[in-house]
């Protein structure tokens, strides 16, 4: 079956261009390329998704496959659900590097309630990262 191309057309002057085909879940296919559109900056900050039924009758999905992957988003922090105001595009910076700033700032006020210094803590960071890449 060859691929589905669709493209939703937005608000902002932007486009938000989605594209499904046989290659994955299709719930995965809308979380991955949302994403990616908003990690680019393709989508900007605050810009306001589709509905999930709107865009689930655009992309001739079920709504709970488009929900799937709202919920994903939001979870990885790309999106928020501001109730009546809609699904917007998260605050700038990747999913991924405010998880890991916040996990940072917890390790950093773990290791000063546990009295070691800034070179031990940092000693300690460097042999858990050289284990979780080497394997």
């Amino acid at each position: 079956m060859p691929p589905i191309f669709r493209w939703v057309r937005e608000n902002r002057g932007v486009t938000l261009k989605i594209r499904i085909d046989d290659s994955a879940p299709p719930y995965e296919q809308v979380r991955a390329q949302i994403s990616e559109q908003a990690r680019a900056g393709v989508l900007p900050v605050g810009y306001r998704l589709p509905t999930v039924r709107g865009l689930a009758e655009e992309l001739g999905l079920a709504a709970n496959t488009v929900a799937k992957a709202y919920r994903a988003l939001e979870s990885d922090g790309v999106i928020e659900t501001r109730g009546r105001n809609g699904t917007v595009v998260a605050a700038a910076g990747s999913a991924a590097d405010r998880e890991a700033a916040g996990a940072a700032r917890a390790y950093a006020e773990r290791v000063r309630r546990l009295g070691l210094g800034a070179d031990a803590a940092l000693a300690a960071v460097e042999d858990a990262l050289r284990a979780a890449y080497q394997g």
